[in-house]
């Protein structure tokens, strides 16, 4: 199966958001993605599996196939539910080392830092910290068992 690089999924959003004049359409769009993202099962809605230093609750659960990283996650606050709608499609199905390395340009480029709560950057932060430490851990695994 032919995966698009992280690159290539990041110019898919950043001309996405170009079609949006203001902030108020790039919400309800970023909304609109949350509203889409597959709900996740109950039994993976723990404690375990939620991601620390975020206002809302998130859950984001991983797993390891042929050698790509897949997530899921939830999240009781619409837009949050969106911003991890859009990690999800850029950083699910990529390889380990791709996850970790990547700077997530499309972050900067759409303007998304200055325009979220400072509470709301920091929980996107550590969405992204936790997924590259799925990755990071998937990595390990896979080169021990080498």
């Amino acid at each position: 199966m032919n995966h698009p690089s992280i690159a290539e999924i990041e110019k898919e959003i950043i001309e996405d958001f170009s079609l949006f004049d203001n902030w108020e359409d790039k919400y309800e769009y970023i909304i609109d993605l949350g509203k889409k993202l597959a709900p996740l099962e109950e039994v993976h809605k723990i404690d375990d599996n939620k991601i620390k230093g975020c206002q809302s609750t998130v859950w984001l659960t991983a797993s390891y196939e042929d050698g790509r990283v897949y997530f899921k996650a939830d999240s009781d606050a619409v837009i949050v539910k969106g911003l991890v709608s859009m990690l999800i499609k850029v950083l699910s199905g990529q390889k380990a080392d791709d996850i970790i390395n990547t700077q997530l340009d499309f972050i900067a480029e759409i303007g998304m830092m200055s325009h979220l709560a400072q509470t709301r950057s920091n929980g996107l932060l550590s969405m992204i910290r936790q997924m590259k430490n799925y990755a990071l851990a998937f990595k390990t695994i896979q080169t021990a068992g080498q």
